[in-house]
């Protein structure tokens, strides 16, 4: 097997450089001078101004604003060339001195050393200002070309033709037809023309070559390639996540590049010496570029659904989801790269406008088809699993949505074109198989970031581990870098993607950098004037910038702050904090989208003040408690805390309210301020220990010293008793009845001072009992009747008593 990877990776190292010795490089050509860079660039500025003369269209303005900003570059560049001279003759200058007056005398040669320099360094700041005087030139045209562009994309969209159910839908193309196909068979001819001269002997032998590669690279090439990556990542490979998503992104990858090489080879097969004119080389490179993306939906496509190893599977699909989606991938890279070239001929010849509205309704149709089949195909399989009686595997609420969008699409792509807007319905079916390659890159490139960072700084990883003996770096250290890394690359991906995607949507990442800086540089609140599209602007804002802080929030609450030696109290604190700054800053921008003046707000603000201040004091100095609670920290989330009779747990420090929890499991709301302005015990506060304190009565001939003797010894076997402060027992008083002795323990936390007490007493009273020792008993009372004596017969008759029983 690598005896045959090696000869296929030999045969095309040789095509490389039989391509590379054929064409002979030029011989580097002398610099141009700085007049001669800004009569270049003052000619590609006419040139894009004659060029915005004739009204193109939005590709056209595409290509003229990137020149413009090419443009930019190169006087920009050519400035900052310029500066260091303007510096250096200033230096010179600054050496000879200042120029003697009028009365003083000057060395010849002096006086003409610095004449060379100052007029050295006129010409060289002129120069220098004239490149910087260009450059806002085109930056201004680059605007001016992306808000034609702008208003040209949205016109194109708004377009109406005819109906497929009318009669001159399919009129006009016939009408047109003949001349469409002159202009197909030229294109033809040309193309044959080509071949045939790349049949010629001088070129023979590279068409031949650069064929058998391809057909190399197609056939055997893929399967050797596909199966010596599946040995290494077996192989080679640390164990874990990283090497099925690593396999993952390796087939997508390779199957792009080894068709589109391929792609590429057929296409030099016929440049060879630079055998096709301008328009079949454009034509050809386009080619190429389709080719290596239907390639790379292809590969992406089988990769993630992964039909023959299950066990490498990243998404959540069952194996029925998973063989009924299996074609889908190959089909809709035949449809793009189909459909596609369609496109691509139908503007090399630029065909007329039936002919091209008729091939994106077509485009259209199909990409709708396909998007019907695939949601059809997964619900097929997942009602069938269920039939079966088995449960389907769950799938996140993004996904949910996401099979929400490709529907509504699909819907709105055959709507469109029923109803004549084939423009429109043809930008929706294009930009939203860009968007679901775009999603499901993203998707595929999070995981092996994630992965990678897992196996290189993991400390449980063999990578971890020599890190930490290398560099004494401690297992929190790692987790944190570990996280923070994570976030940072797929940060990165998140605006590479959003770059990707808006770069379809009418608008350049030159756009959407220029609209992140403007955010990150200042907000300028203009006059306040609604519209529809600035409300729904904001809120898209609001609700992309509410969704941010809510990432951030979470991946600080689960991947960052776990990760430290924060406590709970701290990190909770941490990312409420967070959330609060993070939704003013979003009000802040939807504000701004909004074009809200601050004169606007203060005028509101002030004429509700006076009605709604009273009201909204209470709030307002909830708010603030919960600020300061949130700052100073006197109590926070987990606290034990004691308030107006009011006894539990801190589960939450709210806006307004801080919730806490009782022993029953019930929760009370106490406002902020009661916890600013009134008195709280904090029990856990500064990490307080817990006492556990109970009081033994016991009888007068009690000794005492064995008495205290056991009790200490079972305080000291209790594994939850502290040894520092150890438990001691005391005797507290001594009465006429009995002996009282106090005994005293100490526990980690307060939260365990009850258990404790309760396994103590019932150890003290075991022990007590076993050396018969007891407790004082509340004495019976026993109450003797006193009977008065008979009196005697011989005496007097007896005298009734007294009064009290007095005699």
């Amino acid at each position: 097997m690598s005896r045959r990877l090696r000869l296929l990776l030999t045969l095309l190292l040789l095509c490389a450089s039989t391509t590379a010795l054929a064409r002979q490089a030029a011989p580097p050509a002398a610099p141009p001078s700085p007049d001669q860079v800004l009569a270049q660039i003052r000619d590609q500025l006419d040139g894009v101004k004659k060029a915005l003369d004739d009204k193109p269209d939005a590709a056209a303005l595409a290509d003229l604003r990137s020149q413009a900003l090419a443009v930019e570059d190169q006087a920009s560049q050519l400035a900052g060339n310029l500066a260091p001279q303007v510096q250096a003759a200033q230096a010179q200058l600054a050496v000879l001195g200042p120029a003697p007056d009028k009365s003083s005398s000057e060395a010849p040669e002096v006086r003409e050393q610095r004449r060379k320099l100052e007029k050295a360094q006129a010409d060289v700041d002129a120069q220098m200002k004239q490149a910087q005087l260009m450059g806002q030139e085109a930056d201004q045209l680059a605007t001016q070309l992306s808000d034609l562009r702008r208003n040209e994309f949205q016109a194109r969209l708004a377009e109406r033709t005819a109906t497929p159910f009318s009669r001159a839908f399919w009129s006009d193309p016939l009408r047109s037809l003949p001349a469409d196909l002159r202009r197909l068979r030229s294109l033809g001819h040309d193309l044959r023309a080509a071949v045939a001269a790349a049949w010629q002997p001088p070129n023979r032998s590279p068409f031949l070559a650069c064929l058998v590669a391809a057909a190399l690279l197609l056939g055997v090439g893929r399967w050797l390639l596909e199966r010596g990556l599946l040995r290494f990542t077996q192989n080679r490979m640390p164990a874990g996540h990283l090497r099925r998503s690593a396999l993952a992104l390796a087939i997508a990858t390779l199957t792009s590049l080894n068709t589109g090489l391929a792609a590429e080879l057929v296409f030099q097969s016929l440049d060879w010496n630079g055998l096709l004119d301008d328009d079949l080389r454009a034509l050809g490179l386009q080619m190429v570029r389709l080719v290596l993306l239907s390639a790379y939906i292809a590969g992406l496509g089988r990769a993630l659904l992964s039909a023959t190893r299950p066990s490498w599977r990243m998404p959540a699909l069952s194996d029925a989801e998973a063989d009924a989606l299996r074609p889908l991938p190959w089909r809709l890279a035949a449809a793009i790269a189909v459909l596609g070239t369609m496109e691509l001929v139908n503007h090399a010849i630029s065909a007329s406008l039936p002919a091209t509205v008729a091939t994106r309704g077509l485009i259209t149709l199909v990409v709708a088809g396909l998007l019907f089949s695939l949601l059809v195909r997964q619900s097929r399989a997942r009602r069938a699993e269920q039939a079966q009686g088995d449960t389907p595997p769950g799938r996140p609420l993004w996904v949910g949505i996401g099979l929400g969008v490709l529907l509504l699409a699909a819907m709105l792509g055959v709507l469109g074109v029923a109803t004549g807007y084939i423009a429109l319905a043809f930008f929706i079916a294009v930009n939203t198989i860009w968007i679901g390659v775009v999603v499901t890159s993203l998707y595929l490139f999070t995981h092996v970031l994630n992965d990678l960072w897992e196996v290189l700084l993991s400390p449980r990883g063999a990578y971890g581990q020599r890190l930490q003996r290398a560099f004494e770096v401690t297992p929190e250290r790692l987790e944190q870098a570990r996280a923070v890394l994570a976030g940072l690359t797929r940060a990165l991906a998140v605006l590479l993607a959003i770059g990707a995607v808006v770069s379809r949507l009418g608008a350049s990442p030159e756009d959407l950098s220029a609209s992140v800086g403007t955010l990150l540089v200042g907000l300028d609140f203009g006059v306040l004037k609604l519209t529809p599209v600035d409300v729904l602007k904001a809120l898209l804002v609001l609700v992309t910038g509410l969704f941010v802080v809510r990432v951030i929030k979470r991946w600080l609450d689960r991947e960052l702050l776990p990760n430290t030696r924060l406590d709970p109290g701290m990190r909770s604190s941490m990312v409420t904090l967070l959330g609060y700054v993070g939704g003013v800053l979003v009000v802040v921008m939807a504000l701004a989208t909004l074009k809200v003046s601050l004169q606007n707000i203060a005028w509101i603000a002030s004429a509700l003040s006076v009605g709604i201040g009273f009201g909204l004091q209470a709030i307002v100095s909830n708010f603030i408690s919960g600020l300061i609670l949130l700052a100073e920290r006197p109590v926070k989330v987990g606290d034990w805390i004691s308030l107006n009779g009011v006894e539990g747990d801190i589960r939450r420090i709210n806006v307004r309210a801080t919730e806490i929890q009782l022993w029953d499991r019930s929760t009370v709301i106490v406002p902020n301020s009661q916890l600013i302005t009134q008195n709280v015990r904090n029990v856990t506060l500064a990490d307080a220990i817990g006492r556990v304190k109970f009081q033994l009565p016991m009888p007068l001939d009690t000794d005492a010293a064995r008495a205290r003797e056991l009790i200490l010894a079972v305080l000291r076997a209790h594994p939850a008793t502290l040894e520092d402060p150890a438990p001691f027992v005391q005797l507290d008083n001594v009465d006429a009845t009995h002996i009282n002795l106090s005994a005293y323990a100490y526990t980690r936390s307060p939260r365990e001072s009850s258990g404790v007490k309760s396994d103590l007493l019932f150890a003290v009273l075991a022990r007590l009992r076993e050396e018969n020792l007891r407790l004082i008993r509340p004495q019976d009372m026993v109450v003797h009747t006193a009977h008065a004596p008979r009196p005697d017969p011989g005496d007097g008759p007896a005298e009734p008593p007294g009064p009290l029983g007095a005699p």
